[in-house]
């Protein structure tokens, strides 16, 4: 009781309450903006959030997570154009129910709720179940850390969505550039290019700004000059859902924010996934099947509260097990540990308060969310339609001052934009620069905890396999590898 008082204190301070509520705003904006992601989002501001003190920080990326996954239904509806993968559900009946009904306020009303719906009911699964999943992954010592981050490893096969050879691929680049510097266990110094630069590590931050935003501008500018930019305007009726339309939809509610939550919970997954399979279940259980795709309750709830579930069910490996789902939940993590959280069972032993901060940030972040939806929805239209030779310029140069006003470094500008290029041309051959994130992260912990087992086992390889907790991981890793070639076996 006392770390969860303590934690309302750390949240409840009247600046932390602001940076929430200026994520989600900020978060809903990008979500909205057609070409944006919720990746470009957190890393673009990523910076921004070691300027605050204590938790703040990670209050504000929380924000901004919820809220750009929910901003990605106003675009989906209004202009059938997706601000972010989750909400492509979305579009088949939010946007007949925009024009040929013509009710884009009842629309965007629908998803404002079901995405708050979704998002809380995840937040409440991920207060009950990571702290006793926490108290299992306290038995583990270095070979099961050592598993758990091969593991971890092995969801790139999942999060590439093109070529399972080329996420591996990405994988390995992501590895190499965790083994730069000065090697903790050896003291030996590694891949540095001769200069002092480097001997510290590769610097995340830039990488992660460069491959998640710079080049997604470069992408975009080369959008903006092969793309017909067509202005569209709509005017927004009512937005509160009426008790008929809550009636129809609450077991869709339920169901869906349950799916959301489960999928989440899976590494590698994400809230395209969870969309697409909601919908499908709410229409698989509907009593009105005929009239999906011509703007049915059922389907845009079913979509909305299915991603947004997914942002708690997602943090339930993050927190217990420091394994990121994707490349949003890879960049909280970084910055969970630049903030000095290091995620995994002991966060919950040892930092009690900021798990639980998290959780309460969490749960407010949804319901500011919702606030701010029914609240401002006729402003977040408006942005909608912000000219893109006005707005890339703007994100540009936020990636210049993100990155330099993190170490006042030149070098890391350096970095970044050479990440941009290598991301942007990465991404036209169809790497997955989550995976490459993800070998970032985990390239470390596995190093680390590989060369402490044969320590502890006297350089006996038997320690992998002698110790069940250790063979579960090792094996669930085999699986997670093989999944798409067994996926193809089962199909033919």
């Amino acid at each position: 009781m006392a770390d969860v008082l303590s934690a309302l204190g750390m949240v409840l301070v009247p600046m932390n309450l602001l940076v929430l509520v200026a994520g989600v705003i900020v978060g809903i904006a990008f979500g909205c903006m057609p070409g944006l992601s919720v990746n470009m989002g957190l890393a673009l501001l990523f910076p921004l959030a070691f300027t605050i003190k204590g938790i703040g920080g990670i209050l504000m990326l929380l924000g901004i997570y919820c809220g750009a996954i929910y901003g990605g239904s106003i675009s989906a509806i209004l202009l059938k154009t997706p601000g972010t993968p989750a909400s492509v559900a979305t579009t088949l009946d939010g946007y007949p129910m925009a024009t040929k009904l013509h009710q884009p306020g009842r629309a965007l009303g629908l998803s404002t709720m079901a995405s708050t719906f979704g998002g809380v009911f995840s937040t409440i699964c991920l207060i009950l179940l990571a702290p006793q999943l926490a108290k299992v992954a306290l038995q583990f010592s270095k070979p099961e850390y050592f598993a758990l981050a091969i593991f971890g490893l092995s969801i790139i096969t999942s999060v590439s969505s093109g070529s399972v050879v080329k996420g591996i691929m990405g994988g390995l680049f992501g590895l190499f550039l965790a083994t730069v510097g000065i090697d903790d266990m050896s003291g030996a110094v590694r891949f540095t290019l001769d200069t002092t630069y480097f001997i510290g590590g590769v610097s995340f931050i830039p990488v992660l700004i460069g491959v998640f935003a710079f080049a997604q501008v470069l992408a975009s500018v080369e959008d903006y000059y092969h793309k017909d930019n067509i202005e569209q305007k709509l005017s927004i009726d009512r937005v509160l859902p009426s008790m008929e339309d809550i009636k129809r939809v609450i077991v869709t509610l339920f169901r869906s924010s349950f799916i959301g939550t489960f999928i989440g919970c899976v590494p590698g997954t994400g809230g395209d996934i969870a969309s697409f399979v909601s919908y499908d279940q709410a229409k698989r259980w509907s009593k009105h099947k005929d009239n999906f795709g011509n703007g049915e309750p059922e389907g845009i709830c079913a979509s909305e509260a299915g991603n947004n579930a997914v942002s708690g069910g997602a943090f339930i490996p993050v927190l217990t097990l420091g394994i990121p789902g994707d490349g949003a939940t890879a960049i909280m993590m970084g910055a969970l540990m630049v903030q000095g959280l290091q995620p995994g069972p002991l966060l919950f032993v040892e930092k009690a308060p900021d798990v639980y901060a998290i959780f309460i940030g969490l749960l407010l972040a949804n319901l500011v969310m919702g606030l701010m939806g029914f609240s401002l929805i006729r402003f977040f239209v408006k942005v909608v339609t912000v000219p893109m030779h006005i707005l890339l310029p703007i994100i540009m140069m936020m990636t210049f001052v993100g990155t330099y006003s993190y170490n006042n470094s030149m070098n890391d500008v350096y970095l970044m934009v050479f990440s941009g290029f290598v991301g942007y041309f990465l991404n036209k051959l169809g790497f997955s620069m989550s995976a490459v994130i993800i070998g970032i992260i985990l390239g470390g912990m596995a190093e680390q905890n590989f060369v402490g087992s044969l320590i502890m086992s006297d350089g006996a390889f038997s320690i992998f396999y002698t110790r069940p907790l250790c063979l579960f991981f090792l094996g669930a890793a085999l699986l997670s590898l093989l999944s798409p070639v067994i996926g193809k076996i089962f199909k033919k």
